[in-house]
């Protein structure tokens, strides 16, 4: 009752409202946040009706959809640019810099969506114009939109809000989503990545909340922390734009964000340590894509209000720079897509790596108040703030590589699963029709191992092995996988065995996986090759 009682107000003011663009009022506008003195969280059905009656606002907002959850729901994309539609034919077609930003893939953590849906009616009221000069700007505010319907006043109990009960942290299905972009075994990441094949946005932002360490930063951020993410595009993050929506965020609000990091819980040396490298979670693998990743974080005990104003005004930090130095990210990017990737050197297995001996890392005091519908324990941040030098892990370093060959060889065995995989992740392919012997890089098994406990509702295997030179006939059928373009790095990452984040990890290749055996995936190099 309640949701037709909302759609109908909505379809009432969408036909009193006008469409000019030109400062439209939406002040009536509101998320749940906002209605309800930040206690509750927006649930989907309210999200669509928001971005509904949004979009019909502003000429330049548009307003579809990139997939389904596993229970049915539409994951919304509202477009804001000068295109004809939210298409991707329409988006592709311009020439402007494209900006996705993404929220509540863990819907556990809700403040990016507030977010994104005050940003949206900023646009279609008609704030932000400039931004469709040189950018598409793409927003996804409810990914997870399933886990966002389960709310519960003991979901993550330690935040601070929304007390009226928010989202869990997986899917429907039990999956953490920031933890499938590799695998894809959710209809969710298979849409994402299935956006990002075919919008090919050029920066991409994915908005999160922390779950614990108690420091003194409203926000913390993340690069793509994958070494073998493009060097220029590392740089680019790094030296330039974080260091410039720092500086942005701070002389909006007086508020400190600084990278991603957490004290060491249960590791031996002390340290602010950043989170992982694989490209499972989102900002890695947009890295192996060679486009600009961002992760946000706002902090977990400051009020939710604050986390949902500081995510806001990360975001438009980060399109007010990108706007401005949209030629050099553009740039940037098509360089790493002209590299040469055949020979070059990349990580299989890394270790956390400390990139600055002492950081002034500021700290902060919580203090335990109760919720007063729940009565469950939480923490709220407090103004005693001070700076604690610390060794930073901020980074990762190889302890084993290997090489790019000019080409990876799918034997027919594996062509149905192996091409499918490559297929969603949009990395090209073609067929062999004939039967050619040519000189092969070969991966001779020797162990395997399974781990004893299933992680995400698999158990990841390791394999050991050796290459060997072999002259090898190509079957008819085998797949032929170049390494050009902008997905080398990660057709890499997929498709070595000894990859700790590809498909044996995934135990994808386990019906080939046998000691003795031959790995159904060759190299071939340079000069190797004679084209089928």
């Amino acid at each position: 009752m309640m949701t037709r009682i909302v759609s109908l107000a909505m379809l009432t003011v969408i036909a009193a409202s006008t469409v000019s663009g030109q400062g439209t009022d939406l002040s009536f506008l509101l998320t749940a946040a906002e209605r309800t003195g930040f206690d509750e969280t927006t649930r989907y059905d309210e999200v669509m009706a928001f971005v509904e009656v949004a979009a019909a606002q502003h000429p330049d907002l548009h307003l579809t959809h990139f997939g389904y959850s596993l229970e049915g729901r539409k994951l919304p994309l509202v477009v804001f640019g000068d295109v004809a539609d939210a298409s991707p034919e329409a988006v592709l077609a311009t020439d402007r810099l494209r900006i996705f930003v993404q929220a509540n893939i863990h819907a556990g953590e809700v403040c990016g969506k507030e977010a994104l849906l005050m940003l949206i009616r900023s646009l279609a009221s008609g704030e932000h114009a400039e931004w469709a000069d040189s950018a598409v700007v793409m927003l996804a505010p409810i990914y997870n939109a399933d886990g966002n319907e389960r709310v519960n006043l003991f979901n993550r109990p330690r935040q601070n809000g929304p007390f009226g009960g928010m989202g869990q942290r997986p899917n429907a299905q039990g999956l953490d989503l920031n933890r499938d972009h590799t695998k894809l075994r959710s209809p969710e990441a298979q849409s994402l990545i299935r956006l990002m094949n075919d919008y090919d946005p050029h920066v991409m932002v994915d908005l999160h909340t922390t779950n614990g360490t108690r420091h003194g930063y409203h926000l913390t951020y993340s690069p793509s922390l994958n070494p073998n993410t493009d060097p220029a595009i590392d740089s680019l993050l790094r030296q330039d734009l974080l260091p410039a929506v720092r500086q942005a965020v701070s002389e909006r609000s007086g508020w400190d964000t600084y990278y991603y990091g957490n004290l060491p819980f249960r590791r031996g040396d002390p340290g602010w340590y950043t989170f992982d490298h694989r490209p499972r979670f989102n900002n890695n693998y947009i890295g192996l894509r060679d486009r600009v990743a961002i992760l946000s974080e706002a902090y977990a005990y400051a009020s939710f209000e604050e986390r949902i104003l500081a995510s806001l005004y990360f975001v438009n930090a980060i399109v007010d720079y990108a706007v401005e130095h949209r030629d050099v990210i553009e740039s940037t990017i098509a360089s790493a897509e002209e590299r040469s990737m055949p020979g070059l050197e990349q990580g299989l297995q890394f270790k956390p790596f400390r990139n600055a001996e002492s950081t002034e890392i500021r700290m902060g005091v919580v203090e335990q108040r109760v919720n007063p519908y729940s009565g469950a324990p939480y923490f709220a941040r407090t103004d005693s703030t001070w700076f604690q030098p610390l060794p930073e892990f901020g980074a990762f370093e190889a302890t084993e590589t290997s090489f790019i060959p000019d080409y990876y060889i799918v034997e027919p065995r594996a062509a149905g699963s192996v091409g499918g995989m490559l297929d969603r992740h949009g990395i090209a392919f073609s067929q062999y029709d004939l039967d050619s012997s040519q000189e092969t890089l070969v991966f001779v098994v020797d162990s395997t191992q399974a781990s004893q406990r299933a992680f995400q509702q698999i158990n990841e295997r390791t394999v050991w092995g050796t290459w060997e030179n072999r002259q090898m006939t190509i079957e008819e059928g085998s797949l032929l996988v170049p390494t050009a373009g902008n997905k080398a790095r990660l057709a890499f990452y997929l498709l070595e065995p000894r990859s700790d984040d590809g498909l044996v990890n995934w135990a994808l290749m386990d019906d080939w996986i046998e000691p003795g055996e031959d790995f159904p995936v060759y190299r071939l190099v340079k000069g190797q090759i004679d084209s089928p």
